[in-house]
């Protein structure tokens, strides 16, 4: 595997192979070195990740392995706690070929530079988070202003002009 182009390249029985892979994002590693196979699992759930499905797991270091993901589209760059990701498809068939041949996995190459889109994905979260927190907001503060305000924000600086004394007489089986 070579981190720099977020690829691997398998030479097997089968064929030679080059798939795109998602290794450790920013703030976490994939580890660099030469590894033999430590075990196969068909289908294993992370235990520390949120029971994360790892179909046609390849454990090549304690918890390190190379596995299936479903999240495709991030195939070919950083992605990862620190395992290897490869397509569906593509992993099925590294298994396969490791359990009948044995490997040697090497893991080369300086991860590439993801900072760009790390910071990007902060900008989206943090608007996201915004959005949500004024909805909540609006949505709590709408619960009690009246149906005759003329916009949220207008009962929220001056709710006193928009009081009137059958506010509380207010029938929500009538909308």
């Amino acid at each position: 595997m070579d981190l720099s182009t977020q690829t691997m390249h398998v030479s097997s029985g089968a064929g030679d192979f080059d798939w795109p892979i998602s290794s450790a994002r920013r703030g976490f590693v994939t580890p660099r070195g030469s590894y033999g196979v430590q075990r196969l699992e068909a289908m294993h759930y992370s235990h520390k990740y949120h029971n994360s499905p790892m179909p046609h797991s390849i454990f090549f270091r304690g918890g390190y392995a190379i596995h299936g993901s479903y999240a495709t589209g991030s195939l070919g760059a950083p992605a990862s706690h620190g395992c290897i990701r490869l397509a569906p498809a593509n992993a099925a068939l590294l298994y396969q070929i490791v359990r009948s041949e044995g490997a040697r996995i090497s893991i080369t190459g300086s991860p590439v530079s993801n900072t760009r889109y790390a910071r990007a994905e902060q900008r989206h979260h943090n608007r996201a988070a915004q959005i949500a927190a004024r909805r909540m907001q609006a949505g709590a503060a709408l619960g009690y202003a009246p149906r005759y305000a003329p916009s949220f924000d207008d009962w929220v600086h001056q709710p006193s002009a928009f009081a009137h004394p059958g506010a509380m007489d207010y029938d929500p089986s009538a909308d």
